[in-house]
Parts: structure tokens; C-alpha cells; sequence
């Protein structure tokens, strides 16, 4: 899909330096800079991302881990 789009110029020079330093086209570099800005406002499929990430970390505690947190809360303010 081709579209035109008004940017700052500083915003372009940035990009296009970007694209040079990392080998990659306007458009490639465009549509991951897009693509990461929609998964960032998409707060659904943030939650989904971190749920799958959970459950293929499995749920296993770890004892220092839970050990620490216990601490902390016994010396929070509730």
C-alpha cells in the first residue's frame, strides 16, 4: 500500500539517517516504526502479549523472588 504523508523535517533527517545506519529502506523502517507504535496503543493486545508471555515463563514461584516481595510488603504502608 503507498500513501504520502506531511513529517517535520527533523523527524525525516532522523529517519533517513536511521535508514542509512541500519541498512534498511524508507518504507521498511516506516511500516516497523508503525507497526510498533500500534502495538504500543493497543492496550488489549499489550495485555494479551504479557499474558502469553506469563504462561510460556510458567507459574512456578521463584523462592527468592517471593521471599523478597514478602518482605517488602510486611514493611509497606497499607
Amino acid at each position: 500500500m503507498k500513501t504520502a504523508i506531511s513529517i517535520p523535517d527533523e523527524i525525516y533527517q532522523g529517519a533517513e539517517r536511521l535508514a542509512r545506519r541500519t541498512k534498511k529502506s524508507r518504507s521498511r523502517l516506516y511500516g516497523e516504526a508503525l507497526k510498533e507504535y500500534l502495538a504500543r496503543h493497543a492496550p488489549d493486545e499489550v495485555t494479551e502479549a504479557m499474558n502469553r508471555a506469563c504462561a510460556e515463563a510458567g507459574e512456578s514461584p521463584d523462592a527468592f523472588v517471593s521471599s523478597l516481595a514478602h518482605r517488602i510488603l510486611e514493611r509497606s504502608e497499607w
